[in-house]
């Protein structure tokens, strides 16, 4: 999920060497529930800290598994674009457990590069997942977190965030896609 009115640029911050390009929308992987994450390992650590890399250096605040080609069941999010080490958030296997209010807000996502339109999300989330440990917790998110708890969800459930659009806007910005696509421009 790109932070609200971004631009997808590439950033130039790479502290760590591997960098996954984000897959892009047509890709199957995104239409499939991601595999369950069951080992709490040092390469799921290291897979972790690849994802917030690549989160930062494509600009934005949530990156799911799926969304670099990889089925498991898992984000990061960093409300603050790499500016506080103390918000990075993993949640593995979440949950959405409660919600609350509603608010209605522009949306993006990096797997839809240049796409931004008006959804409907709560105002406030309640996720329990599992953190890089493997241990269980829950934590409430508001506004632009809360988005991205239920932007990244819906990536882990095979979901984008066109599914929250009407059907007329759904089609016109696939329809766009498959041109870019036979032009050669996605």
């Amino acid at each position: 999920m790109p932070p609200p009115s971004a631009t997808s640029q590439q950033g130039s911050k790479q502290s760590h060497p591997v960098i996954h390009p984000i897959v892009k929308f047509g890709d199957n992987g995104l239409a499939r529930k991601a595999e369950p994450v069951t080992e709490f390992d040092g390469k799921l650590n290291r897979l972790l800290d690849e994802m917030f890399e690549s989160m930062y250096a494509a600009s934005g605040v949530g990156l799911a598994a799926p969304q670099i080609g990889i089925s498991r069941c898992m984000a990061v999010i960093d409300i603050t674009f790499g500016k506080n080490p103390d918000a990075k958030i993993v949640i593995i296997n979440p949950e959405i457990i409660a919600v609350e209010g509603q608010q209605k807000e522009e949306e993006g996502c990096l797997s839809l590069p240049g796409v931004r339109e008006t959804v409907k999300r709560p105002q406030k989330v309640t996720v329990r997942a599992q953190d890089r440990k493997g241990k269980q917790f829950t934590m409430q998110g508001e506004e632009l977190l809360a988005r991205a708890f239920c932007h990244e969800t819906d990536h882990l459930n095979g979901k984008l965030f066109l599914s929250h659009l009407s059907v007329l806007k759904r089609d016109l910005i696939q329809r766009k896609i498959r041109k870019m696509i036979k032009a050669g421009e996605w």
